[in-house]
């Protein structure tokens, strides 16, 4: 009955109180505390780097070991650097000897050896019904030298044969072989050139040229026609002494060969190399310390 009446007047009264007092700010809210037992928080250590020396020392013997691609790359640009400047001393060198005076051809015929590139004067007698072709090869033209000849027309120029011819000095029993020039394959019969087939003494210039290693895969000779200067088995077939000249330009005749065959430029590709194996000995030297010192993949 008590708790019946406490429900019905008392606790209705009471909120009723409460309530008035929380808008006239006569009664402020207390903040409730709630207690739990929680363990303190510990912040973990912070992760400590290994150094350099530490990690060098877990590289494997095979990592170590690539190390060897980088460094012959970087030797090879080193070797190709010393190889550009001894070609292009090669070629000054060639190109001093060119151009440097006619000199009468030694009586020591064997002296020729040691002047390759040198121009020598000579005298005497070409023996025609000997000659042999070099071949095939394209004209090196000089001037109007075309012209001067008068066989062939430019757009022949790419194909033709040298005309190899030996060559008997005055006044003393010596024959050598002398590259008259160039002609074009349909004037390679001497019978389509006879007034171009120089008679009786001459004299002219020629630039030594000593004799030239068989390059690789060339068929040996056949029959008049040589695909390289073999210049013994020429000397060997004719009775000649085994030297040979390049007749200058200086030596064509109207409807005869080309002269000034002799090509002294030398391939000199040198820069591109260092360029290559440089950058190659970068390229690896990055990718050996990317992938096996920082550990890192692509």
């Amino acid at each position: 009955m008590l708790k019946t009446i406490l429900s019905a007047h008392i606790v209705p009264a009471v909120r009723h109180s409460i309530g008035t007092l929380k808008q006239q700010g006569k009664l402020h809210s207390v903040p409730r505390y709630i207690h739990t037992r929680t363990k303190p928080s510990i912040s973990p250590p912070p992760k400590l780097r290994s150094s350099t020396t530490d990690h060098n020392a877990s590289i494997s013997p095979f990592g170590w070991g690539l190390l060897i691609i980088p460094a012959t790359t970087f030797g090879l640009g080193c070797w190709q650097v010393y190889r550009k400047q001894w070609k292009e001393g090669l070629i000054n060198e060639l190109e001093r000897k060119i151009h440097m005076q006619p000199v009468p051809i030694p009586d020591d015929l064997s002296l020729l050896n040691e002047m390759e590139y040198q121009t020598v004067t000579v005298r005497g007698q070409f023996l025609h019904d000997q000659e042999f072709h070099l071949g095939p090869r394209a004209c090196i033209q000089h001037g109007d030298s075309h012209t001067a000849g008068g066989l062939f027309s430019q757009k022949e120029a790419s194909i033709g044969f040298l005309v190899i011819t030996p060559f008997k000095l005055e006044g003393r029993d010596d024959k050598i072989l002398i590259n008259r020039g160039w002609v074009p394959k349909r004037y390679l019969d001497p019978e389509t050139r006879r007034e171009g087939q120089v008679t009786g003494t001459v004299e002219l210039q020629g630039v030594v040229r000593l004799p030239e290693n068989r390059p690789q895969f060339t068929p040996k000779q056949r029959g008049a026609i040589f695909m390289y200067r073999d210049v013994e088995k020429m000397a060997a077939l004719s009775g000649a002494e085994p030297y040979y000249l390049d007749a200058t330009v200086s030596s064509t005749v109207p409807l005869g060969p080309v002269g000034g065959q002799t090509r002294v430029t030398l391939r000199n590709e040198h820069l591109s190399y260092i360029a290559t194996w440089f950058s190659l000995s970068g390229f690896t030297t990055w990718l050996w310390f990317r992938q096996v010192v920082r550990g890192k993949s692509f």
